[in-house]
C-alpha cells in the first residue's frame, strides 16, 4: 500500500495478513465461510490509493472490499458467467483511477469494475488467440494503465489497454 505495508492472502487459512515493509506482523482478518469478511480459498489481493483492500474470494465467487484495518466495506459477484459474475476469481489489481480488474479464471476473461463494484467492461474468452485466455490467474496494471495478464494455461503474458484492447504478448504454450 502507500505506506509500504504488504497484504498476503493465506488461502489455506482463509484469511488476509498485513505486514509492515520490514516484515513485522500487523494484523489479520478472515475465517472460513461465506459471510461478510469470511473467505473460501482467497486468491488475489490488491490495494487502491485510498488504502482499500480488494480480495478475490475464489470459492465464494466474489470480490470483497475492506479498509486497511480489515473492516468489511462491500462485496460483489456471484457464481456464473454473466457480467459481474465469477467462476473462481483469482488475480485482482487496481489502477490509479480506482478501477478494479479481476482475472475471472474459470470464465477465461478479465472483468473491470469501479471501486464500488459497478461493472464496467470485460474481455477475453477461452482460446489461444490474442486476447483469449486459458485460465488467467494473475493481473496487474502499470502507471500508464496497461493491464498485464498471466494467461497461465497458455504459458504467456498478455498486455491490454485499460479498455481491453490487445497490445502485446510474450511467451507461448509448448
Amino acid at each position: 500500500d502507500g505506506s509500504g505495508n504488504v497484504y498476503v492472502v493465506d488461502a489455506g487459512s482463509n484469511r488476509v495478513q498485513k505486514f509492515d515493509g520490514s516484515g513485522a506482523f500487523l494484523t489479520k482478518w478472515g475465517t472460513y465461510g461465506s459471510g461478510d469478511g469470511q473467505f473460501a480459498a482467497p486468491w488475489g489481493v490488491a490495494v487502491d490509493v485510498a488504502g482499500n483492500v480488494y480480495v478475490g474470494d475464489s470459492s465464494n465467487n466474489r470480490i470483497q472490499k475492506f479498509d486497511s484495518s480489515g473492516t468489511f466495506l462491500a462485496k460483489w459477484g456471484t457464481q456464473g458467467a454473466g457480467e459481474g459474475q465469477f467462476s473462481r476469481p483469482h488475480g485482482v489489481a487496481v489502477d490509479g483511477s480506482g478501477n478494479v480488474y479481476v482475472a475471472d479464471s474459470y470464465n477465461h476473461r478479465i472483468q473491470k469494475f469501479a471501486g464500488s463494484g459497478a461493472f464496467l467492461a470485460q474481455w477475453g474468452g477461452y482460446g489461444g488467440a490474442d486476447g483469449q485466455f486459458r485460465s488467467p490467474d494473475g493481473v496487474t496494471v502499470d502507471a500508464a494503465g496497461r493491464v498485464y495478464v498471466a494467461d497461465t494455461g497458455s504459458h504467456r503474458i498478455q498486455v491490454f489497454d485499460s479498455s481491453g484492447g490487445f497490445v502485446a504478448k510474450w511467451g507461448s504454450y509448448g
